[in-house]
């Protein structure tokens, strides 16, 4: 039995401090867990670019912070292997902004608009063992897309529904490769319902979310 957990981390650095999410409780959290697989929201081509200069930290901050400043140099610390399992095609990411069809009065409402369910999501921070983890944070999350979605449900589909059957495609080939072992999946809280709910359903593995309950 494959055992595999979800861990939704904020790529704000700022954020993690003030939402009881630091790197140092991160870090915590995947030494207790003690995974001999990482599965990372990180490009492969990023990955890749890494292995062959660590100095180069890919395109738009991404990978994001926590990856450099911790999940990297953990892995090579204590020899777990690591998995790529992000997908953005960047050429034609800014092309499916879901509000790009607006004027920039609406489009200044809907971000305003944006901001609230994003604050409605923080304020679930101290409802869980782990901050951003958990069915608080989950509901509103899924109201949260549910309603971009009806803004623009192209955009919606090809930034949020590829994306993620991408990966959690690499994830169960990850479980495939890695059968038997422990994986930890870490990615932005905003993930976390999704790769749950389509994870939930999958044979010989065992499912971990949140990771402290």
């Amino acid at each position: 039995m494959t055992t595999l957990g979800i861990l939704g981390v904020t790529h704000d650095p700022v954020l993690r401090e003030k939402y009881n999410l630091s790197l140092d409780f991160i870090q915590e959290l995947i030494v207790e867990f003690n995974p001999d697989v990482i599965c990372g929201e990180v490009l492969p081509a990023s990955w890749e670019q890494y292995l062959q200069d660590p100095t180069h930290q890919g395109y738009w901050g991404e990978p994001a912070s926590e990856y450099w400043d911790l999940i990297f140099p953990l892995c090579k610390e204590k020899s777990f292997d690591f998995v790529p399992i992000d997908w953005v095609e960047l050429d034609v990411w800014m092309d499916f902004d879901p509000f790009q069809s607006f004027d920039e009065f609406q489009r200044q409402a809907l971000n305003d608009e944006l901001e609230q369910w994003f604050q409605r999501q923080l304020s679930t921070w101290d409802t869980s063992s782990i901050p951003l983890n958990g069915a608080a944070y989950d509901t509103i999350t899924k109201q949260k897309y549910e309603w971009l979605e009806q803004i623009n449900p192209q955009a919606h589909l090809f930034r949020w529904v590829c994306r993620h059957l991408i990966m959690i495609q690499r994830i169960k080939n990850a479980t495939k490769l890695h059968a038997g072992k422990r994986i930890l999946c870490i990615v932005g809280a905003d993930h976390n319902h999704a790769l749950y709910e389509g994870l939930i359903a999958e044979q010989d593995i065992e499912l971990v979310y949140p990771l402290r309950k």
